[in-house]
């Protein structure tokens, strides 16, 4: 006995027509998502562009470095829930962009970060923000690229 079956390609039109739906509100969903990112990234506030200007000002921005040569926990300045500034004296700071942001940072919260076999903070580190009250972890972030910004020999 033989067995056919019957195997209809592409579908029905209203499934063809439902498949399009389907495919175009994603579409509009990843652009829409995209689109928010870009904006937040953008958008600093006032207080937090003041901090930003101050640390950088008089100061020329260099290269890129993938990992901060030496750093003080305490020498570390938030500026936004993006970014972060570590100061080297007087004369430098590096500026870190977060990947992707880092939630609740700032505030009541302090950022512990914890190093691997080196004594290097490195792009792609992983920093806690933790409620030291609590002793609990409230969010995490990566670290990007460090900036640094010296002040220009007279």
């Amino acid at each position: 006995m033989k067995r056919s079956v019957n195997i209809t390609v592409g579908g029905t039109r209203e499934e063809v027509k439902m498949r399009r739906i389907s495919l175009l509100l994603i579409g509009v969903a990843l652009v829409a998502c995209t689109t928010t990112i870009a904006a937040e990234q953008q958008t600093r506030s006032v207080k937090s562009q003041k901090e930003y200007d101050r640390l950088v000002s008089g100061k020329v921005a260099g290269a890129p470095i993938s990992c901060l040569p030496s750093y003080n926990q305490n020498d570390m300045v938030v500026i936004d829930e993006r970014t972060v500034a570590f100061r080297q004296g007087s004369g430098r700071v590096y500026v870190n962009h977060m990947q992707g942001g880092c939630t609740n940072l700032g505030g009541p919260y302090a950022l512990v970060t914890r190093t691997f076999g080196t004594a290097q903070l490195c792009r792609g580190d992983i920093g806690q923000v933790v409620d030291l009250a609590n002793h609990f972890t409230v969010g995490s972030c990566v670290f990007g690229d460090f900036v640094p910004y010296t002040k220009p020999r007279a």
